[in-house]
């Protein structure tokens, strides 16, 4: 006796489903509180025109104010000239200039490290150092908060089948515990941080340094927030704790202190080296263009020779945690240049976002799942080149609209 199988019809699932289906944006677009995206038309640092409207930027990473400053423009302007708009090659085989090692060279120096490499971005430093270095069989030990360069790093070192565990933010007894669940023969990498940019905090490396040492695990600290804005001259985490011998590897971007694009990371020589011959980020991608290593040199040489920028940068924010303090806000506090101002509801940083906009403030407006529920916060961050009164004006600002919204 035969029988018919009864087949049950799938209706295809179209790969677009998930991008018609998203409305959230829209929503707050139509709404006219949409934060993001907003094109940036003039620029001199501390002052900026957003849609015609002339704004005090207080959202931006440029920490010491040196998109604008003549010498590194005129830098930029330089090299563009000798050597063109772009490189047209990997560094591996067209794309290498004298400028390139030239930075490669300084930055070393500056960050007291036997070598360097760059790479055309920050976001794809960690891409090109974390699976190049952890692979079959090995682990990547990383705090739940860093930044998405490190998790893509790590997602794709587990791609490559090897092993990827988190530990609770900042949490050293949670690290101990992930640890010393390990095999301890096993090669480890434990990735952090330096400065996490979400709320501005320092990574607790005193104690993740001498977990490290215990359990056979090498370190990569990632001071993109943290270059030019802690340790000795702006060196970093490292520095700031004073424990630069015991960090393997230092990655940054020149995105913010270095007002330029691209990345780099310090290390041994031999590290390097084999970072060089193996990363596919850094061999199949084309080399930072000339004008941006240029300005990166440029923002290196005046970080090295006015070390005052740091303490006005540092002084700026230290002014801010404390007068947001003082009008009642709820502040995450630190000693960096991040100053997130805690709002908790979505929608009211959206509006309070809103209000500081239409009175000529900028700002960063971070809501879940990017924080956790009640945690939506304002991201402030400051410059050196940040005067008293641009700084009283935010912060008056603030005090306004945060009555008005019942926030203090």
């Amino acid at each position: 006796m035969s029988h018919t199988a009864k087949h049950t019809e799938v209706k295809p699932v179209d790969l677009f489903q998930k991008c018609w289906s998203f409305t959230r944006a829209d929503e707050i677009k139509a709404s006219g509180f949409y934060p993001y995206f907003r094109p940036i038309e003039e620029n001199e640092g501390p002052v900026v025109r957003i849609e015609g409207r002339v704004c005090i930027m207080a959202g931006s990473n440029n920490y010491h104010g040196l998109t604008a400053d003549p010498r590194v423009k005129e830098a930029a302007k330089r090299a563009l000239e000798k050597y063109g708009t772009g490189c047209s090659g990997s560094r591996y085989l067209t794309g290498t200039l004298d400028i390139h090692n030239e930075l490669e060279e300084k930055l070393a120096a500056f960050m007291g490290k036997e070598s360097c490499l760059l790479f055309s971005t920050g976001y794809q430093t960690a891409q090109g150092i974390i699976p190049t270095l952890v692979q079959k069989g090995e682990y990547v030990i990383s705090d739940k908060d860093n930044h998405a360069c490190i998790v893509a790093g790590n997602l794709m070192a587990k791609g490559a089948f090897a092993d990827f565990v988190r530990f609770k933010h900042n949490d050293m007894e949670d690290l101990e515990r992930v640890l010393k669940r390990l095999p301890q023969s096993k090669a480890k990498l434990i990735v952090s941080d330096g400065v996490f940019s979400t709320t501005g905090t320092i990574v607790n490396l005193p104690h993740l340094v001498d977990a490290a040492k215990r359990h056979n695990a090498r370190i990569l600290i990632d001071d993109a927030h943290a270059t030019g804005v802690v340790g000795k001259g702006g060196r970093g985490t490292a520095s700031h704790f004073g424990l630069d011998r015991d960090v393997d590897l230092t990655m940054g971007t020149f995105s913010k202190t270095f007002s330029s694009l691209g990345g780099f990371v310090v290390g041994d020589a031999s590290v390097i080296n084999y970072l060089k011959h193996h990363a596919l980020a850094l061999i199949f991608s084309a080399s930072p263009t000339p004008a941006a290593v240029a300005a990166a040199l440029a923002a290196l040489a005046i970080l090295e020779k006015e070390p005052e920028r740091m303490d006005r940068l540092i002084a700026n924010a230290d002014k801010m945690r404390k007068g947001f303090k003082q009008m009642g806000f709820t502040v995450i506090d630190g000693q960096t240049a991040i100053v997130p101002v805690i709002i908790g509801e979505d929608t009211k940083t959206f509006v309070f976002w809103r209000e500081l906009f239409e009175a000529g403030v900028f700002v960063n407006a971070f809501v879940s799942p990017g924080v956790p529920p009640g945690m939506a916060m304002l991201r402030t961050s400051y410059m050196a080149t940040h005067e008293n009164h641009h700084l009283d004006k935010i912060l008056e600002t603030f005090c306004t609209i945060g009555k008005k919204l019942g926030v203090i």
